[in-house]
């Protein structure tokens, strides 16, 4: 089963119109030097509609494909396998503040062992997920309400990690410590932008959960 993004619908549309604000605001600026207000509200809207076309356009066209043994995570910068049999648990990624429950628009994954993940990511996947993961970082720091928490979770990113008896240095070490910081401040290892989805994250976290009952129901006959 194959899950296309719905922020992956109307880049070229974005992208084309962009481009044509742009232009037209530059051909504003040249050629008609009293109309400055309306050439800078076409740049602005021009610059901002083509930025998030061209970031429609470079996603990828399936963003998950879900099969009998787990499910691939299809990003820009590359892929990634999860076995249903590695899923601890799965859910809506939600934090405290103010003594009330906030939804992050993410899906977390939370798995038995990180070593599955680590041995197949590619360090450019893993790259692109430590820099898009700061906000999450952050959420995880104000958790513990303390700042010099951060300091210590970037600190150790930059050391070798042994898990589970095996060794990993550079950006798999660095991804690997952000997995374990985030599970023990946010519950989970891995998260799924909801960009990425197609529906709704619940109905989309009931069907991760269905294919991982068939999966198990599977396994056990």
């Amino acid at each position: 089963m194959l899950i296309s993004p719905y922020a992956k619908r109307n880049g070229i549309t974005l992208t084309v119109v962009g481009a044509l604000s742009l232009v037209t605001s530059l051909i504003i600026f040249i050629g008609l030097k009293g109309f400055f207000v309306p050439g800078m509200l076409c740049f602005a809207l021009g610059s901002v509609a083509l930025v998030l076309g061209v970031a429609k356009v470079y996603q990828p066209a399936v963003s998950f494909k879900l099969m009998p043994t787990g499910v691939v995570f299809f990003h820009r910068r590359g892929q990634v396998f999860i076995e249903w049999h590695n899923i601890q648990r799965l859910d809506s990624v939600r934090v405290n503040q103010n003594m009330e429950m906030i939804e992050l628009p993410y899906i977390g994954v939370k798995l038995k062992k990180i070593n599955p993940i680590l041995d197949c990511i590619s360090p450019r996947l893993a790259t692109g997920l430590l820099t898009e993961q700061r906000p999450l970082l952050m959420t995880a720091a104000t958790q513990d309400e303390d700042l010099q928490s951060l300091e210590g979770y970037l600190g150790a990113e930059f050391t070798p990690l042994v898990v589970n008896g095996e060794r990993y240095r550079g950006v798999l070490a660095m991804f690997g410590h952000r997995c374990q910081t985030l599970n023990e401040q946010l519950g989970y290892h891995v998260y799924l932008s909801i960009d990425s989805l197609d529906r709704e994250p619940k109905e989309f976290v009931a069907l991760l959960r269905q294919w991982q009952r068939q999966a198990l129901i599977n396994s056990d006959e």
